[in-house]
């Protein structure tokens, strides 16, 4: 329905996730409103009287509105929805709502610089519509999208997330006016790299030869095609740091289990270093 969630940024946020959010819904031609989550756990009186915890409650959300409003005036953009909701857990509210309304991209921005935050992690392993997560790192200053897609799969489910991962990156790249960069890691451990017993070259020249038709259906100038290898957070860190790209695109297999919603430790370690605004694309599954 072409919807953008933006969740308000936090008062000491680095980066103002709504006029980004703003900026990219005009360039996606996306409906965006915006929601503000506040939560406060209250003392005293305030918590053991249910009337005053109200009252106190109420306040709170209305400088909150009062503020933000400001804010969106600032920004010529006063006619877009704001929503203030009072939630001890912003991914809980932010899932649902936004699957339930038709959403079909949320944007948040990194509260930290160096690091996301356990809310991100949730929102990363929970959300069910691609979710943009905003930083303010200076690497962010280049041209560029890069995504990261897997050619050697075999498995529908990955093929498919392969897919959604293209066509959000050719749309984002060509909204924003960056250029599209297409990554793929042949993973081989260090280990086995420093023991020189591969022949590194080789294997990227199969690897070309044995995709040319996936990457002629991509779509992209043959310097903008990146087969690498190594460990996959590393090389695709590295990879982004020298495009400076300005978008990260990858893919997550959310799964269920004891543990709870995980979405594997390769792709984990990915997001913990990445420093671009990242564009998680989750399964259909």
């Amino acid at each position: 329905m072409n919807k953008m969630f933006v969740i308000a940024q936090m008062e000491n946020a680095h980066t103002d996730a709504i006029a980004h959010g703003l900026v990219l819904a005009k360039q996606l031609n996306k409906q965006v409103e915006v929601f503000a989550y506040t939560y406060a756990y209250l003392s005293g009186a305030d918590r053991d009287n249910p009337r005053l915890a109200g009252v106190a409650q109420k306040a709170l959300m209305t400088q909150r509105e009062i503020q933000l409003q400001a804010h969106l005036d600032s920004l010529d953009a006063e006619d877009v929805p704001l929503h203030v909701i009072w939630s001890k857990y912003l991914f809980e509210h932010a899932c649902s709502h936004a699957q339930r309304h038709g959403f079909d991209l949320m944007v948040k921005a990194v509260h930290h610089a160096e690091h996301y935050l356990p809310t991100d992690w949730q929102l990363i392993r929970h959300t069910t519509v691609p979710l943009l997560l905003l930083t303010n790192n200076p690497l962010n200053n280049g041209n560029t999208t890069l995504i990261s897609i897997d050619l050697g799969t075999s498995n529908p489910a990955k093929q498919r997330l392969n897919d959604a991962v293209i066509a959000h990156g050719k749309q984002f790249a060509k909204a924003t006016g960056t250029k599209l960069h297409v990554a793929y890691v042949l993973r081989i451990p260090q280990i086995v790299r420093d023991m020189d017993i591969l022949d590194i070259n080789a294997l990227v020249k199969k690897a070309y030869a044995e995709h040319k038709q996936k990457i002629a259906e991509i779509g992209v100038d043959a310097d903008c095609m990146h087969i690498i290898t190594g460990e996959p957070e590393l090389c695709l860190f590295e990879l982004a740091c020298r495009l400076k790209s300005q978008y990260f695109v990858v893919g997550a297999r959310q799964r269920q289990g004891l543990l709870g919603r995980i979405i594997g430790n390769t792709a984990e370690a990915i997001l913990s270093r990445m420093r671009s605004n990242v564009l998680v694309i989750p399964t259909e599954e």
